[in-house]
């Protein structure tokens, strides 16, 4: 069966999703999504596309970018290449990284552009990462609030109000809007790495493990019961963090 015809926008402006082959992590450090922000811009130069919006998550990347020169397949394909080179020569592994075929949708409205931008900067909120978007560290959200070095955000703010500040204004607002927006939603589960699930714990003043252990029974169960709120932990994983048997983390989760 032949693969159906990736759909071309009117304006050029497209939501990207790129996920990890069988849903594998693709960031597994901060040094990997540094290295990938830095592939970003150089093609971003040598292609000529416009960049409106990144998230980078580990196991998936959202970008919301516009055609210039190039079509978005030719420079998606020349992004992630790139990136898995380098990336399996630092894991010492070969074979493909990402899904075959990445998947897009077009973004031809005011109104939806900015439904695609807010979806993409609250992706992290949405997993359970932070509790804060405008304080996310992997998202084009910095860029928009304070000074940018990636991100196009010029025409995104004019189009909210002339003076800078205003518009910055604005954009913060919507962004921490909640909303039931979906997008491109493919239903994968998101799964958090064991370091995502590490510095939750941080941002609760859990530093270490023997933390927990000196904690009561109660203090441990509510604690418990917070990481398995986060959409993508399991009971094995938090097990294997918290030094706890699965059953005691069975326990917790089901008296919460």
């Amino acid at each position: 069966m032949p693969r159906k015809s990736r759909k071309k926008s009117r304006n050029g402006v497209y939501h990207i999703i790129l996920r990890g082959i069988n849903k594998q992590i693709i960031f597994e450090e901060d040094e990997d999504k540094k290295r990938f922000l830095e592939t970003l811009v150089k093609y971003k130069k040598q292609c000529n596309f416009k960049l409106y919006g990144y998230c980078l998550m580990d196991n998936h990347v959202l970008l919301l970018v516009k055609e210039v020169d190039e079509t978005v397949s030719v420079f998606i394909k020349r992004i992630c290449s790139s990136y898995v080179y380098w990336y399996n020569m630092k894991y010492d592994r070969c074979g493909h990284l990402f899904q075959d075929r990445f998947k897009s949708e077009v973004v031809e409205t005011r109104a939806y552009f900015f439904t695609v931008l807010r979806y993409i900067h609250q992706n992290p909120l949405k997993a359970g990462i932070t509790g804060n978007v405008l304080d996310s560290k992997w998202t084009s959200i910095g860029e928009y609030l304070y000074q940018s070095t990636v991100v196009d955000t010029r025409f995104v703010l004019s189009l909210l109000s002339e003076d800078r500040e205003t518009a910055v204004q604005l954009i913060a607002r919507y962004m921490n809007e909640k909303n039931d927006d979906l997008c491109m939603e493919d239903m994968a589960k998101v799964r958090l790495s064991d370091n995502d699930v590490n510095e939750y714990l941080r941002t609760i003043g859990i530093t270490s493990n023997s933390m927990l252990q000196q904690m009561s029974r109660g203090e441990r169960d509510t604690v418990i019961a917070m990481l398995m709120k986060l959409k993508g932990t399991s009971i094995r994983q938090i097990s294997r963090i918290t030094g706890f048997s699965k059953s005691v983390v069975q326990r917790a989760r089901d008296r919460s």
